[in-house]
């Protein structure tokens, strides 16, 4: 059906409410519009919905959300497992609310148990209740640290991970499968209550999670005799990072945390940080002000749906504030847990650390110096909690971190996704060390350049909306495909890797191989030197991304290379 014809469909038809009409009829003159709305259906892919609110098939809205709900539940029903049931949370955007309410009635009109959260939580809070509760299945909507017109739904299975192979195409193929509104089952709020199968979450799963944090701490004895000095600044962004991140902080015994006020409490429009990310500078303005005036020592901005974060942490040197990339947060972390692990003879001969093919490379040497394994995964942290499974399920290694470039990381396994709530905890007790060692953090990490080199990474994405950007993105892909540079940057090819079509090709052994990762459309260049680059279109967003890292030999020298291969990486694509 063409998009017009399925826009008149949504305008007439008795199915869609009033409201969603009201909204179309502003649109009937606007070709465009009505295009970019129904051209398509919003695609279900490997991790769920993510698009604009609005109505039509190609945004987020109840019927969607219903429409893909119906299919998780066919799913389900077909496992066998709607007893067990499915855990539902929400963030702090607008329609999250609704969103989660409507994929609940859903289930249960199912037949399939829901337990959903009262009001708004962390993403890993839904991996951390949806295993305790003993759950098939969860669900979480949030567009994580999108822009204020988008939402999403993200779907994780009984291990506590993103839906991994083959349930996430078994699962897209039932949601594909629901073709007609009139499949779609639902019922009202007092039904399901009276169905026994809708159930509110109580406040002691948030008393779980904390303890379960807790745990963590390899230093409680150090935090105690710091916490008093280390001040700390923390934006929530508007998102659901403010109650748990403070709780834990202060449980823990940081008494000097201050809480950016106007960026404290949820407002899904995003009023003071239009782009809530914590990798985008923009986002720390009002925080880098509240740290001026405090004096603090570390600075913390947690994403919408707090699974992600970034930081600042105060340059002695200077006195100002050094910004640190999710690979650099990332490996003080790692550094320091294997470091205080080892002291205490608590590091396992089998653990592993985790992180992603397109993440900082430092992590090799430090994981080598610690006598750990490195397992590098496909870009998603959905990848990263399977590791964790695999790990249960054949006893190979002990997960002990895991990371990834975009601000994501994970400190045990009480969640199976990225955890800001807990990354914070960590970062804290690092800095909490690094005080009571007379040092700073960012000294600490000048000590981790010197020892293993000077690692630096650079992102930049190309923004492509609509069909025809997403035409453009794959003819970029499949350019480079058909021919293969010799050389990027006067740097020749030593490897390159399309993870698509499975294949590895070695130029220095004139050997090709399979990559042994899963499909997905990513290509992957090993440069000479120890550079690398990788190219891949965004799962969530209108994005082309480009990412590249090198290894200096000082600091200066890192940052020339970067810049050269990032002007050599754009003219290969243009």
């Amino acid at each position: 059906m063409e998009a017009g014809k399925t826009y008149e469909f949504w305008l007439e038809d008795s199915y869609f409410d009033e409201k969603t009409k009201e909204e179309l009829r502003e649109i009937a003159e606007d070709e465009k519009e009505i295009e970019e709305r129904f051209y398509k259906n919003l695609a279900f892919g490997t991790g769920g919905l993510r698009g604009i609110i609005g109505a039509g098939t190609n945004r987020m809205n109840i019927y969607t959300v219903r429409k893909a709900t119906q299919g998780l539940a066919n799913y389900i029903v077909k496992q066998g497992a709607e007893k067990k049931g499915a855990a539902i949370a929400y963030d702090s955007r607008n329609m999250s609310p609704e969103f989660a309410e409507e994929a609940a009635l859903c289930l249960t009109a199912n037949g399939v148990k829901a337990y959903i959260f009262p009001s708004l939580r962390p993403t890993p809070m839904l991996s951390f209740a949806l295993r305790e509760l003993g759950c098939t299945a969860g669900i979480v909507i949030t567009a994580s640290h999108n822009p204020a017109e988008y939402n999403g739904y993200k779907v994780y299975w009984e291990d506590g991970a993103q839906i991994t192979a083959p349930k996430d195409k078994e699962i897209i193929t039932e949601v594909n499968a629901i073709t007609d509104f009139g499949q779609v089952k639902t019922m009202t709020r007092e039904e399901a209550l009276n169905s026994g199968l809708y159930e509110v979450i109580g406040p002691d799963m948030d008393d779980k999670y904390m303890e379960a944090l807790k745990k963590l701490a390899i230093h409680p004895e150090i935090i105690q005799k710091e916490a008093e000095n280390l001040k700390i600044v923390y934006t929530p962004l508007h998102g659901t990072g403010n109650l748990p991140v403070r709780r834990i902080l202060k449980e823990l015994g940081f008494a000097k945390v201050y809480v950016v006020e106007e960026q404290e409490l949820p407002d899904g429009n995003f009023p003071t940080a239009p782009y809530p990310n914590p990798e985008d500078k923009k986002a720390f303005a009002l925080a880098l002000e509240l740290a001026g005036k405090v004096d603090a020592d570390i600075v913390l901005a947690t994403d919408p749906d707090a699974d992600r974060l970034g930081v600042y942490a105060k340059d002695e040197e200077t006195g100002g504030y050094r910004s640190f990339t999710g690979n650099m947060s990332g490996m003080l972390i790692m550094e320091y847990i294997l470091s205080q692990r080892k002291k205490m003879g608590t590091l396992p001969e089998n653990g592993a650390v985790v992180t992603t093919i397109v993440s900082g490379k430092m992590a090799r040497e430090i994981a080598k110096d610690y006598g750990v394994t490195l397992i590098e995964t496909l870009t998603g942290f959905k990848y990263i909690g399977e590791q964790i499974k695999f790990f249960e399920q054949n006893g190979s290694h002990e997960f002990l971190f895991g990371y990834e470039e975009s601000y994501g990381c994970l400190v045990g396994t009480h969640a199976r996704d990225k955890d800001a709530v807990v990354a914070v905890m960590a970062l804290c007790e690092a800095a909490a060390w690094c005080r009571h060692q007379g040092t700073t953090l960012c000294a600490q990490m000048d000590k981790l350049f010197e020892r293993y080199g000077y690692y630096k990474e650079g992102l930049s994405t190309l923004t492509l909306k609509g069909q025809d950007g997403a035409k453009k993105i794959q003819e970029m892909m499949e350019s480079i495909r058909k021919d293969i540079p010799a050389q990027i940057g006067g740097l020749r090819v030593a490897q390159f890797r399309d993870y698509r079509e499975d294949t590895l090709i070695d130029y220095e052994t004139k050997e090709t191989r399979k990559t042994g990762l899963p499909k997905s459309d990513v290509l992957y260049f090993e440069l000479e030197g120890g550079t690398w680059c990788c190219i891949r279109p965004s799962g969530t967003e209108p994005k082309i991304k480009f990412y590249i890292g090198v290894k200096g030999a000082d600091e200066k020298d890192a940052c020339k290379q970067l810049a050269a291969m990032t002007k050599a990486f754009s003219e290969m694509v243009k």
